[in-house]
């Protein structure tokens, strides 16, 4: 059984570029993250990179040094994920909430007060749509934005708002169940490996351990329980498009070909309504920055952000 400092050194040691630890301090909570410093002195930008739905900083193990030759890299751990703070008890994990965490790490720790700029974003998943919605409302503080297989925030129509309302309410005057405990960090990967959005031994085994704590008994999950209880409100389909529309920052929409939005109806909708987006097919699954071959994300987020 490997212990958590083992497992994450082994996962730096496998990059030329070995990531710094980070802490942001907000005004209500701290952000963790990851730093891959740039190895060649440059003036371009910082990038920024938004992990998704219960993924943490090391989501961008495997992409982030290849970025990094030329540019300060940086991961943040969303609230509630990694080993970011959580949410004081009463609250939860709106969409809105992380996007205004965003905007204050940014203000406070990314102003483009010196040459560099503003950064560039790069955000998967559910951190995709907070970038994406983050850039609609401040369209000067981004240099330019790429998603991974990410194209805004799922949605409900209308007529179930108020069933959703019900059941988050619900959810949350229940609470979450008994924590799982694990036995050792290779348990916990495995079962990871099987969840919503399957992920390889080895893709789990990087991501993981980011995402634990030592309890009695093994390893539980750093993550806030309450991750998994049903948003309260959720935008439809039309909102949406508004939102899109407002959208001035130059942007690269990466879909994985075997991805969540390989066949999701309205896509293009979602696509035409952004004004300045490029949009490009790569082989590969939802993970394919982290898992399987990720020249093809790499060199396609290089080639966008790198344009003068």
């Amino acid at each position: 059984m490997h212990s958590m400092n083992e497992a994450v050194e082994g996962q730096a040691s496998d990059c030329e570029i070995c990531p710094r630890e980070m802490t942001w301090a907000l005004r209500y909570l701290a952000l963790t993250g990851l730093h891959w410093p740039a190895q060649l002195q440059s003036s371009k930008s910082p990038v920024l990179m938004v992990h998704g739905w219960l993924d943490n900083a090391l989501s961008f193990a495997r992409l982030a040094p290849l970025l990094a030759q030329d540019r300060d890299v940086y991961a943040i751990d969303l609230a509630g994920h990694g080993q970011s703070g959580h949410r004081p008890p009463g609250q939860g994990y709106a969409l809105t909430d992380y996007i205004a965490d965003l905007a204050e790490l940014i203000e406070t720790y990314f102003c483009g007060s010196d040459e560099s700029g503003w950064p560039d974003l790069v955000g998967h998943s559910l951190g995709g749509s907070i970038a994406l919605l983050y850039a609609a409302a401040f369209p000067g503080q981004v240099g330019r934005l790429v998603l991974i297989d990410s194209l805004g925030p799922l949605t409900r129509p209308p007529s179930e708002v108020i069933p959703q309302l019900r059941n988050a309410i619900k959810k949350r005057l229940r609470g979450s169940g008994a924590p799982m405990v694990y036995a050792s960090i290779e348990q916990a990967a495995k079962a990871r490996e099987g969840g919503m959005i399957p992920l390889s031994p080895e893709a789990a085994l990087k991501l993981v351990p980011r995402n634990l704590q030592e309890v009695c008994g093994g390893y539980g999950w750093s993550t806030d329980a309450r991750l998994r209880h049903p948003s309260m409100m959720m935008m439809d389909e039309a909102q949406v498009i508004g939102c899109l529309q407002r959208v001035s920052t130059p942007t690269r929409f990466i879909r994985a070909e075997q991805g969540l939005l390989a066949d999701r109806p309205g896509l293009h909708a979602r696509a035409d309504a952004i004004a300045d987006l490029e949009f490009v097919s790569l082989p590969g699954g939802h993970h394919c920055h982290l898992d399987g071959d990720v020249v093809p994300v790499a060199s396609a987020v290089r080639e966008f952000i790198d344009v003068c």
